[in-house]
């Protein structure tokens, strides 16, 4: 595989000014301003292959935005490298943008008031898209996103799980080779998620398509990302798999048992009970100290065990935690 994006120190800072209230305020803004950096992104290094499925994790702003914004050549760094598919985005823009697509969750790219096909119709001559290969994309992507029902609709009449189809189908008719996804599921009930998320997957596989989301929805992330970055204060702080992540920081793992028969005792070393329903005994224990199966072969020599279940910490607990105890910042 080749590198898709290759981003080495990047850097992007902002001025701002202090503004003082009231008159006497107003007068001393005239004479002197107070100025304060912004470290949007403060160093950032990463390099994506071509055809990776990445999630772009981080609290709200954190970075993600800004990065996204420099990768698509909305803003020029500070400071630092970055490379596009071999270009650098803000200095060759029209031929950048032809190679890449956006999907906005809070945002249309689509004419509010023409119907979705008059839309995808005017998409095909701003990117010269030949029309055997428009027509090719869009029966393709008819099927998937089933859009049939909704083509002649007008925009604005759409709900927004028929907007977002629409708009995944627009941002992938020229066949872009990187596609940036920024909460493409949000606000959407559970049916039409699982639809968007079939259709991302399958341009990821079938066409080879790079893909880097932006979410605070974690499923979306465990359902398609292969790999995960976390962005805190315009910091990196991890990169890698999302299970290596959840191994680290996942906390305490439950062991639910059902004993055959009431037991008095059922203490176990590694071990806590917290929860006891009969002869059902939930036990909480750390993932470092003792492993699941050490545990239930201690709990087997001692005791008659009809059934017993281990469940994992919820992931979307773990993010959150991560983020609220800052822990990646300690290392």
């Amino acid at each position: 595989m080749s590198e898709m994006i290759a981003v080495s120190d990047l850097k992007k800072h902002f001025m701002l000014h202090r503004h003082r209230p009231g008159f006497i305020g107003a007068i001393r803004n005239l004479i002197t301003r107070e100025r304060r950096v912004i470290r949007a992104v403060d160093g950032v290094s990463f390099t994506i292959e071509q055809g990776e499925f990445v999630g772009y994790l981080g609290p709200n702003g954190a970075g993600k935005s800004t990065t996204i914004k420099m990768l698509t050549g909305l803003l020029v760094p500070t400071s630092g490298g970055l490379q596009v598919n071999g270009r650098v985005p803000w200095r060759e823009r029209q031929k950048h943008v032809r190679e890449i697509g956006a999907v906005f969750g809070q945002r249309t790219t689509l004419w509010w008031d023409l119907p979705v096909i008059d839309s995808l119709e005017l998409l095909m001559h701003i990117y010269h898209i030949p029309a055997d290969r428009f027509r090719q994309n869009l029966q393709e992507f008819r099927g998937l996103l089933e859009l049939d029902p909704f083509l002649s609709t007008p925009v604005r009449a759409l709900s927004l799980g028929e907007r977002m189809r629409a708009d995944l189908c627009a941002a992938l008719l020229h066949d872009p080779t990187l596609i940036f996804l920024d909460e493409p599921t949000i606000g959407l009930d559970v049916v039409a998620k699982e639809r968007i998320r079939q259709f991302i997957r399958h341009i990821n596989i079938h066409h080879g398509t790079t893909i880097l989301l932006t979410t605070h929805d974690i499923s979306d992330v465990e359902k398609l990302c292969n790999r995960v970055m976390i962005i805190d204060r315009g910091h990196l702080l991890y990169d890698g798999a999302l299970e290596k992540l959840h191994e680290r920081f996942g906390g305490k793992r439950q062991l639910i048992v059902d004993f055959g028969e009431t037991y008095g005792e059922v203490h176990v070393d590694g071990a806590h009970v917290t929860e006891r329903v009969g002869t059902r005994v939930t036990y909480h224990f750390e993932r470092g100290t003792v492993t699941a199966s050490e545990l239930i072969g201690r709990l087997s020599n001692r005791f008659r065990i009809r059934d017993l279940e281990v469940r994992e910490p919820d992931i979307e607990d773990t993010i959150r935690r991560i983020y609220e105890e800052q822990l990646l910042a300690r290392e």
